[in-house]
C-alpha cells in the first residue's frame, strides 16, 4: 500500500516539545527510504505547480497539470503519470534517497511507449521523462534532437512543458541550425569565438567557458552571441552575471551601442534589456543583467536589496558566509525562467558559496574571464570554448604590449624609525574621522614597508615616488610634452587622498589634473567618463573602481602604489592598460594624435615581482571580532574555520609587530609568534594532516587515511594548536600588541627623508626588447636578397627605387614570419635598449618601416619617423634654394609644401601623381607645369633624391 501523502494529513514534524517529537515523528522515522522519496517529490511537484492525486482518485479537471500517482500502464506501473490540459505529456520515476538515476532511464524510457491505448497524449511516446529521489532529479526532453538527460533543480511547471511540446519551441533544435555569422566589423577572434560556443551549444554542451584576453572584446563579443542567440535560436530570457553594479552599467551601454548586422537595428531598439536596480525582473526582458547578490536576494524573497552590496569587487570583499548559500524553490522566478546565463569575470571564487544560485536555473552556463584559474575550468567541466591569451592579442595587435618601469626607495623598501625627542611633536591623522592632534612619542617608533600609508604616513616617501615618477617620464616615454594617461592604484581611499594631493602639487596643475575615482568619491562614474574620453583629466587615483573590467582606451601608464597577492587580480589591474587605441582616439584625449603602441607599468612597490597565487583566503571569518576569536578559542572552539582565520590574523600580525612587541610575545608564550602561527596553520593543512595521519594509524604508503581517520587527526592538531591560547597573560599580550597595530591614529612621519634606491626599466624588460631587436636585426639579414625594399636600403650607395609599393610587400612578410613582427613592438623595443638614439614614439605610418630598417642596419642613425627627417631635408633644401638667390613665390610653395607631404607618406613622388588627390584640388598636372615650367622634373627627382634618400 503507498504511503500517504503530504497533500494528505501526514508531514513531517514540527518540534514542539520532546514528548511532541517523538510522536509526531514516528510516521517519518518509520516510513522507509522509497516512501521519503515520494513525500520529497510530491512537495517538489506542488512546488511547481502540479497537482499530486492518487490513481483511484484521479481528477484531470484539478488544475492545469496534474500528477496521477502509481498510474497503471500496458505493461506496469509508472510512479507518475504527469498530465497538461487533460492529456498525458511525461512520467516520474521515483527511486530511494542515494539512489544513482543514470541506470535507470530505461526504465523511464519503458512508461513514454507503455501509455495504455485510446488515452490522450500530446505525443507517442511520451516527450518528457524524470527521474527523482527528491533530492536529485533529472530530466530528458524525448523532443531534442539527440536527447541527454541533464539534472535540474526542479520539475518544470505544466505551462513550461506544454511550450517544450510544441517543435517551435525546441531550443536545443533551433542551435543546430543557426545562419553562418555575419563578421562585419567583428575581429577574427571574436568570430572564432562566436562559431565555436555556437558549436558546442549545438552539441548541448551545458556549461562553456571562454578564455579573451582583457581589451579583446569579451563584452562586445558576448552581446554578439547572444542576439544571435535570441534572433535566431529563439532563446526567451538570458541572464548576464557581472561582478559589481558599475560593470552592469558598462554591460548595459554595450547592449544599448550593439547595432544588428541582420536588421541594422540597435540591441536595445529590437530586444528590451534590464540592467537591475530593484527587486523586480520585467517579464518581457529579454536580457536582464544584475549581480549574483542581488539575484540571490531575488530568490531569497526579499523585497529590496541595498545597492551599496552591489559596489565592491569580489576580489576585494570576501563572502562573509563560508557554507553554500541555501536556494530554494521561487515560483515567481522558476528554474526555467532563463535559457542561458553568462557570468562575466568568471575566475572570481564565487562558486563555493554561490553555485547554488548559478545551478538553480535550468540554463546553459556561458563563462567570460581574461584569467581563468583552476577552479574555474573545473566549474566549466573543462569545456573551453575559446582560450585566447594576452599573448596571442598583443602578436595579433587586438592588445598592446607593456614594459615595467621600477622606482624604489629607501623608505618604501624598509620603512623608517622615528626617535623620540622631548619636546618634539608628532602629528597623527585619525583614520576614520581625519581629525588631526599632535603628540609627543612614547618611544622610538620603527615602522615597516608594510606599515605605510595605513599605520604611518611618510610624507617624504610619498612625494619622492611620485617626483620621481614625474621625472623619470621623458625615459619612459621619449619625445612626449603631455603626461601621458596615467591610472594610479592606491591602497585605501585615504592613501588616495593623501595620493590626489602630491601628484596635483608635484606636477603643479590644477584639480582638473588628477581625480580620485573611488566609490566614495562624488559622482565617480562622471569623473571616469572623463578621464576615459577628455583631456582632463591626465591622471587618476582609485583603489578597486577601475581595476577590472573598465575600459580605459587611451591610458597609457599604470602605477603600483599596492601590493596585490592574487594573481588574478593582478593580471586584471595590469590589463587596464592594454586596450588598443587608434591614433584617431588618441587624438581626442592628447595633444598629439599617434596610435598606442604599448603602456608602461610603474612599480613602485615590488608587485611584479612578489609570487602571486589565488589559492583560497586563509581568514574564513572576517567579520567576527579579533578578541571574539581569541575567547572563543579560550572557550575550547577548535573548528577549521577558527584555527585557521586565527592563523590568517596573527600572520597579518606577524608581519607589523615591532621588536619590541615581538619580545613580549616571546617572554610570555616561550615561543616566537612565527611559531605559534605555524602550528595553527599546519593543524588545518590538508597535506600535514593527511601525512600525520599516516603515521598515526601506521598505514602502508600506499594506503589513504579514511575520512573519520584524518578528521581525528586534524581535530588532535587543532586543540594541540590551540592549546597556547587558553592561558589568559598570553591572550592578554596579543590582544594589547593587536590594538596597537591597529590603531585608528596614524603616525604622520614628517622627518624622514626618502632616497631613490633605484629608477630604471626592468632588466628583464631590457633583455626581452633586446632580444626582439635582435631577431629583428637577424630577419632584416636572411632577406635582404628576397625583399626589395631590404634590397634597396641595404644596397651601398644607396640605391633609388623604394616605392610604396615596396614597403606594403615587406609589412606583410613581417607579418606573416614565424616571429609575426609588430613594428610599433620593433620601435618600442629600440626605446628600452637605447633611448638616446630614438627620438620621438613612433611609429607613426607605413613609411616609418623605413626608419626602422636604417635604424637595424645602422644603430647610430637616429630613430626618428620618416615624416620628420623628410621636414628637416625639405627645409634645409629650401634655404639653399633660397640662398642661391631663387627664392619661391607663396603658389609654388604650397606646391612644393604639398610635394614634400607626399614623399613623406609615399616615399616618391613621379609627374602622374599630380593628376590625383590633393593635387588635381589645386589644378593639377596642368597648373604645377604653368608653374614650374621645364623645370618641374628637374624639381621632382632633386626632391625624390634628396628628401626620400
Amino acid at each position: 500500500m503507498r504511503w500517504i501523502h503530504p497533500h494528505c494529513a501526514c508531514r513531517r514534524p514540527t518540534i514542539t516539545s520532546t514528548f511532541s517529537i517523538v510522536v509526531e515523528s514516528l510516521p517519518w522515522l518509520l516510513m522507509k527510504p522509497e516512501q521519503k522519496a515520494r513525500v520529497s517529490i510530491d512537495r517538489m511537484l506542488g512546488q511547481s505547480g502540479w497537482v499530486v492525486q492518487e490513481f483511484e482518485d484521479v481528477d484531470l479537471d484539478a488544475g492545469r497539470g496534474v500528477a496521477v500517482c502509481s498510474f497503471r500502464m500496458s505493461i506496469e506501473e509508472a510512479d507518475y503519470l504527469l498530465y497538461v490540459d487533460g492529456k498525458a505529456i511525461g512520467v516520474v520515476e521515483a527511486k530511494k534517497l542515494g539512489a544513482t538515476l543514470i541506470g535507470v532511464e530505461t526504465q523511464s524510457e519503458k512508461y513514454t511507449v507503455g501509455l495504455p491505448k485510446g488515452l490522450p497524449a500530446y505525443r507517442k511516446p511520451l516527450p518528457f521523462s524524470y527521474e527523482s529521489t527528491g533530492e536529485q532529479t533529472r530530466f530528458t526532453n524525448h523532443v531534442d534532437p539527440n536527447p541527454r538527460s541533464r539534472d535540474v533543480f526542479a520539475f518544470h511547471r505544466p505551462e513550461e512543458l506544454l511550450r517544450l511540446v510544441n517543435l517551435e519551441h525546441q531550443l536545443r533544435q533551433r542551435l543546430r541550425q543557426l545562419p553562418e555569422v555575419n563578421a562585419e566589423g567583428m575581429w577574427p577572434v571574436q568570430i572564432d569565438t562566436v562559431q565555436r560556443l555556437e558549436n558546442k551549444l549545438a552539441d548541448n554542451y551545458p556549461r562553456s567557458r571562454i578564455r579573451m584576453a582583457t581589451g579583446s572584446g569579451k563584452t562586445f563579443t558576448a552581446v554578439s552571441f547572444l542576439y544571435r542567440l535570441i534572433k535566431f535560436a529563439g532563446a526567451r530570457r538570458v541572464l548576464f552575471l557581472v561582478d559589481r553594479n558599475n560593470l552592469g552599467k558598462q554591460t548595459f551601454k554595450e547592449f544599448e551601442q550593439y547595432r544588428s548586422r541582420y536588421t541594422n537595428y540597435n540591441f536595445t531598439e529590437e530586444y528590451p534589456v534590464q540592467h537591475l536596480r530593484r527587486n523586480h525582473i520585467d517579464p518581457s526582458a529579454k536580457v536582464v543583467i544584475t549581480t549574483i547578490q542581488r539575484l540571490y536576494s531575488i530568490l531569497s524573497g526579499e523585497p529590496d536589496h541595498d545597492d551599496e552590496n552591489d559596489e565592491a569587487s569580489m576580489f576585494e570583499v570576501a563572502p562573509l558566509v563560508k557554507a553554500p548559500l541555501p536556494v530554494i524553490y521561487n515560483q515567481a522566478y522558476p528554474p526555467e525562467f532563463f535559457d542561458f546565463i553568462v557570468i562575466d569575470e568568471c575566475h572570481r571564487s564565487i562558486y563555493n558559496v554561490w553555485r547554488q544560485v548559478l545551478e538553480y536555473f535550468d540554463a546553459f552556463l556561458i563563462g567570460l574571464t581574461a584569467t581563468p584559474t583552476g577552479q574555474t575550468a573545473g566549474f566549466f567541466n573543462s569545456n573551453i570554448v575559446q582560450d585566447y591569451n594576452q599573448e596571442r592579442a598583443i602578436a595579433d595587435n587586438v592588445n598592446v604590449g607593456f614594459e615595467v618601469f621600477r622606482i624604489e626607495t629607501e623608505v618604501t623598501a624598509n620603512g623608517g624609525t622615528l626617535v623620540k625627542q622631548a619636546g618634539v611633536f608628532v602629528p597623527r591623522r585619525d583614520r576614520r574621522s581625519l581629525r588631526k592632534r599632535a603628540a609627543e612619542l612614547e618611544s622610538d617608533l620603527t615602522y615597516t614597508a608594510n606599515m605605510l600609508d595605513r599605520d604611518v604616513v611618510s610624507r617624504d616617501q610619498l612625494r619622492t615616488v611620485i617626483r620621481t615618477f614625474k621625472e623619470c617620464l621623458p625615459q619612459m616615454f621619449p619625445g612626449r610634452t603631455e603626461v601621458p594617461k596615467t591610472l594610479i592604484f592606491a591602497k585605501t581611499d585615504l592613501h588616495a587622498e593623501d595620493v590626489v594631493a602630491v601628484v596635483r602639487e608635484a606636477f603643479g596643475k590644477g584639480n582638473e589634473f588628477c581625480v580620485k575615482i573611488t566609490s566614495k568619491a562624488d559622482d565617480p562614474d562622471a569623473s571616469l567618463k572623463k578621464f576615459q574620453n577628455e583631456h582632463f583629466p591626465r591622471v587618476a587615483v582609485t583603489v578597486d573602481m577601475i581595476a577590472t573590467g573598465t575600459d580605459v582606451k587611451p591610458l597609457e601608464c599604470v602605477v603600483f602604489l599596492r601590493n596585490v597577492k592574487s594573481l588574478s587580480y593582478f593580471e586584471q589591474m595590469k590589463g587596464r592598460g592594454c586596450r588598443v587605441a587608434t591614433a584617431d582616439e588618441m587624438a581626442k584625449v592628447n595633444v598629439h594624435g599617434r596610435a598606442k603602441t604599448h603602456f608602461v607599468i610603474v612599480d613602485c612597490v615590488g608587485v611584479c615581482e612578489h609570487p602571486k597565487t589565488d589559492s583560497k583566503p586563509l581568514d574564513r571569518k572576517p567579520s567576527v571580532a579579533f578578541d571574539k576569536l581569541l575567547q572563543f578559542v579560550a572557550a575550547g572552539g577548535c573548528d577549521a574555520d577558527t584555527v585557521s582565520t586565527l592563523g590568517a590574523r596573527l600572520a597579518r600580525l606577524e608581519r607589523e609587530v615591532t621588536p619590541e612587541q615581538a619580545d613580549r610575545i616571546v617572554a610570555t608564550a616561550g615561543v616566537p609568534l612565527k611559531a605559534l602561527i605555524t602550528d595553527l596553520l599546519d593543524s588545518v593543512n590538508e597535506v600535514r594532516v593527511a601525512a600525520r595521519a599516516a603515521e598515526k594509524f601506521q598505514l602502508a604508503p600506499d594506503v589513504e587515511p579514511t575520512e573519520e581517520q584524518l578528521d581525528a587527526t586534524e581535530l588532535e592538531l587543532m586543540q594541540a594548536a590551540t592549546k597556547p591560547f587558553r592561558k589568559a597573560a598570553l591572550r592578554k599580550v596579543i590582544q594589547s600588541v593587536w590594538e596597537d597595530v591597529n590603531s585608528q591614529w596614524q603616525v604622520v612621519d614628517e622627518i624622514t627623508r626618502d632616497t631613490v634606491i633605484r629608477a630604471e626599466f626592468d632588466p628583464k624588460a631590457k633583455e626581452n626588447a633586446a632580444a626582439l631587436v635582435s631577431d629583428f636585426r637577424q630577419f632584416c639579414e636572411e632577406n635582404k636578397d628576397q625583399i626589395e625594399a631590404l634590397q634597396l636600403l641595404y644596397s651601398k650607395p644607396y640605391r633609388f627605387g623604394l616605392r610604396y609599393g615596396h614597403l606594403k610587400e615587406l609589412a606583410a612578410a613581417l607579418k606573416t614570419s614565424p616571429k609575426r613582427f609588430d613594428p610599433e613592438r620593433i620601435w618600442h623595443a629600440f626605446e628600452v635598449v637605447d633611448p638616446s638614439t630614438v627620438k620621438v614614439t613612433g611609429p607613426q605610418k607605413l613609411v616609418d618601416l623605413i626608419a626602422l630598417v636604417r635604424h637595424a642596419i645602422d644603430p647610430a642613425t637616429p630613430l626618428v619617423p620618416v615624416e620628420q627627417t623628410v621636414n628637416e631635408r625639405y627645409a634645409a633644401w629650401v634655404a639653399e634654394r633660397e640662398a642661391s638667390g631663387r627664392p619661391f613665390t607663396a603658389d609654388e610653395r604650397k606646391w612644393l609644401d604639398a610635394i614634400r607631404d607626399h614623399i613623406a607618406t609615399s616615399v616618391r613622388i613621379d609627374r602622374d601623381d599630380l593628376s590625383d588627390v590633393p593635387f588635381n584640388q589645386m589644378g593639377g598636372l596642368g597648373m604645377a607645369a604653368k608653374l614650374f615650367g621645364d623645370m618641374l622634373d628637374i624639381l621632382l627627382e632633386e626632391l625624390n633624391t634628396r628628401l626620400a634618400a
